[in-house]
């Protein structure tokens, strides 16, 4: 990769939504630090000139990402991530301080040590509600301390104001060396098509993509059985929604490299499989109406998704999310399905199984937000992002299908890093 894109650093990499929006707004993300070997390997497949770090970032210095990615001595334009929200905790008077909020004292440690340009913190909307508020004043106070400059606006963005057909809330925090100009917030480009209530400020804007948009030219997967027992397979597409061609790199606007990849496999399309009790209330219930044994949420064709979420970790449970139903077959989406509603190309693919790949899918930012707050950066760096001409090959196909233990051993590290489950994997369909 070139030294002519600014140089970026994802920490909390997980299977790569954040790189891969940061790549398309026409940066180069020389490193990603995760510290699940499976969701590394995930990444190492859709990002090979990308250097992964299977580590915690508790364990890890800036230097040490220098020298593991061969990034040397050029300056780190930006720093970016999501630390785990599950630790936060507001005990006490000084939440900062407790060992259970480490994750984002590490993260502002190593943005310093990196001596970032800027940075760019994501996290769930509730930081900014109630006393969870105080929390994020101290994590401000401490970045102000360490030489860089706050934007304070209001900064939870909704995916579907940015061409995504997904309602999700995220809360990013974004800051800059105090030498340089601070980014603004990127500004909505489109209302959630169909929504009940649609703010003023964007009642003039476009409607978002749809499901239907999101979903089409996907075949019926009820008409291949292999896909019982795998994940990937041979098929003839249907005709493609603009939204689909834009997020698979047909548009002007995306900077990202282009992917060597076969556009008639279909990959992550694992089918679940339901009992037919399930099937026949997915089938009774309306289009934009919860089933009310599974609460899982039917999708409304000509309307966006729910959020999509990651269920459970290991070590509480290994419980899968409720999945949204396909809005036309009674049956629960497959990962594909939701990663076109993540506003993921086709090229990119997740780890194997439903469960991996839906945690993938449910942790990660969708990659058009992550480029909309990119590009707002590289608006503010001054920098004119070029269309690269350069075709990138995708992993070995084997980072796909690891376990823990196959994972473990390719990175070097311990199979416990991440827990192991604790119970079986459990929906209510």
């Amino acid at each position: 990769m070139g030294n002519q894109r600014p140089i970026a650093v994802d920490l909390f990499a997980g299977a790569g939504g954040m790189t891969l929006g940061f790549e398309q707004a026409g940066f180069d993300v020389l490193a990603s630090v995760e510290i699940d070997p499976i969701h590394c390997a995930t990444h190492e497949y859709n990002f090979p000139k990308c250097k992964v770090i299977c580590a915690s970032v508790t364990d890890i210095t800036g230097d040490e990402i220098r020298d593991i990615a061969q990034i040397g001595r050029q300056e780190v334009d930006v720093v970016f991530g999501g630390p785990p929200c599950q630790g936060f905790s507001l005990m006490g008077k000084r939440a900062f301080d407790d060992p259970r909020n480490q994750l984002v004292s590490h993260f502002m440690r190593l943005v310093t040590e990196l001596n970032a340009k800027y940075f760019v913190m994501e996290n769930v909307k509730g930081l900014t509600i109630g006393n969870h508020r105080k929390f994020v004043e101290e994590v401000i106070e401490n970045f102000e301390a360490k030489g860089y400059n706050i934007l304070k606006d209001n900064g939870v963005l909704n995916a579907s104001h940015f061409g995504v057909p997904q309602h999700r809330e995220r809360f990013f925090l974004i800051g800059c060396r105090k030498d340089l100009p601070l980014p603004s917030y990127p500004l909505a480009i489109s209302k959630p098509a169909n929504a009940k209530k649609i703010p003023k400020e964007l009642t003039n804007l476009t409607n978002s993509p749809t499901v239907r948009d999101a979903i089409a030219g996907l075949p019926d997967i009820s008409e291949y059985t292999e896909l019982m027992k795998q994940d990937n397979l041979q098929v003839e597409f249907g005709q493609f929604s603009e939204y689909v061609k834009l997020i698979n790199n047909f548009g002007e606007s995306n900077f990202g490299y282009k992917r060597e990849y076969d556009k008639k496999l279909l990959t992550s399309s694992l089918m679940s499989k339901h009992k037919d009790t399930s099937i026949q209330r997915f089938s009774a219930t309306a289009q934009g109406e919860v089933e009310s044994i599974s609460r899982f949420y039917k999708l409304a064709l000509d309307g966006i998704s729910n959020t999509l979420r990651a269920g459970t970790p290991s070590n509480r449970g290994a419980f899968t999310a409720p999945r949204p139903i396909h809005p036309i077959t009674p049956r629960c989406i497959t990962v594909r399905e939701a990663a076109r509603l993540h506003s993921y190309p086709d090229w990119f693919r997740f780890h194997k199984t439903i469960w991996h790949g839906f945690r993938q899918v449910g942790n990660s930012v969708p990659p058009l937000l992550a480029k909309a707050v990119a590009s707002q950066i590289i608006k503010t760096m001054n920098i004119s992002p070029t269309l690269s001409e350069d075709v990138h090959s995708l992993g070995e196909k084997t980072l796909l299908e690891f376990n823990m233990t196959t994972a473990s051993q390719y990175y070097k590290v311990s199979p416990y890093t991440i827990e192991p489950r604790t119970k079986k994997i459990f929906t209510k369909s």
